[in-house]
């Protein structure tokens, strides 16, 4: 499955964004979905993750509540919903996918290739 992230930009504080994962190959279907991102000097985080069927969903602490993540399987599109957004939000945003959800969201450290990420600045 290849992916590529977009809808990044600037956008003020208390603003919002939505970002696009799309994908390619028809067996994305059966895959679990996750945001990640990634700050300087910082390491790369989970952000949210959805299951194959977009049942499931799962965020960090740090989003809930602002951030909603689904899924578009007509599209073969995962998107993240990002409201109230803060400049510690700031990161590049990266989408991967696993058969497993739960290796996504545990073992994404592990991950050797990203794609280029979508930029997200948000100004304070």
């Amino acid at each position: 499955v290849q992916l590529v992230e977009s809808g990044g930009g600037l956008v003020q504080a208390g603003g919002s964004l939505r970002l696009s994962c799309a994908a390619s190959g028809r067996t994305f279907s059966s895959y679990a979905v996750g945001w990640f991102r990634h700050a300087p000097g910082n390491e790369r985080e989970f952000v949210a993750a959805v299951n194959w069927n977009g049942a499931l969903t799962r965020y960090a602490d740090s989003v809930k509540d602002r951030f909603t993540i689904s899924r578009d399987s007509a599209r073969n599109t995962v998107y993240l919903q990002m409201t109230s957004l803060k400049p510690e939000d700031t990161a590049v945003y990266y989408c991967a996918a696993d058969l497993s959800m739960l290796q996504l969201t545990a073992q994404f450290r592990a991950i050797a290739s990203w794609g280029q990420g979508t930029q997200v600045t948000v100004s304070s």
